[in-house]
């Protein structure tokens, strides 16, 4: 079939599935948003900090981190700007743990090792400093490890939220594959048994895996290899 028109495009998208949507959608924007500057997208107010006036002076790394140590909620950093964290809701929690839970036994004894959310990934982006709070990450041996944060990701683990959903699918979708010990980024959602795993070595192009039980983690976490070895080989359902 040919699309003539907008209306026909329109018209073959909303004929699709919604794993189909999905699919397309995280297509266009690997494919489409190179050189936009999305870390100026952010709807969300910067939260207040340290007492600064109605201009929110942007904060230095130092005072950042200083910040935060002292603070009882979780703020992520964007080039000055400090952005509270929405809490998450129990699924959330519950997937989040689970996938940590089932990566951690897979790569114990290994050089390698999961971070949950409580542990802060630094970047420097375009001459940007950014700090961000992933739900799991995977690092591969002690370079770039500090006290409360990392450099050097292998596997990036995103739980999908309503508050989030954006800036997980587009801004740290383009920030994360600019990281060059990245090789996976993955998208887990918590309202239906999907995942999307972005791979360095597919050039980023989305794969969706859906339908299995949700209720088995180590399956869930099956899809993503942190390791040039597949996590638990054998429990990848097709």
């Amino acid at each position: 079939m040919t699309a003539n028109s907008l209306g026909d495009i329109k018209g073959a998208i909303q004929r699709l599935t919604a794993q189909e949507q999905q699919t397309l959608q995280s297509w266009l924007v690997a494919s489409l948003s190179h050189d936009t500057d999305v870390l100026s997208d952010r709807i969300a107010e910067p939260a207040a900090a340290y007492g600064t006036t109605a201009e929110r002076q942007p904060l230095s790394v130092d005072e950042y981190l200083e910040f935060e140590a002292n603070c009882m909620h979780r703020h992520e950093y964007i080039d000055g700007a400090v952005y509270a964290m929405s809490g998450v809701s129990e699924n959330h929690e519950l997937i989040a743990g689970n996938l940590f839970a089932a990566i951690h036994g897979h790569l114990r004894g290994g050089p390698c090792k999961p971070y949950k959310s409580d542990f802060k990934l630094r970047l420097r982006i375009e001459q940007k400093d950014l700090f961000y709070y992933p739900d799991v990450m995977v690092a591969c041996g002690r370079e770039g490890v500090a006290s409360h944060y990392l450099h050097y990701p292998k596997l990036i683990v995103e739980v999908l939220s309503p508050s989030t959903e954006s800036i997980d699918r587009r801004e740290k979708f383009l920030t994360y594959k600019q990281i060059a010990t990245v090789e996976e980024y993955a998208l887990a959602s918590q309202d239906t048994a999907q995942i999307t795993i972005y791979r360095r070595a597919e050039e980023w192009v989305p794969r969706v895996h859906t339908e299995w039980p949700q209720s088995e983690w180590e399956t869930y976490a099956s899809y993503m290899t942190p390791t040039k070895q597949p996590l638990l080989q054998g429990k990848v359902r097709s």
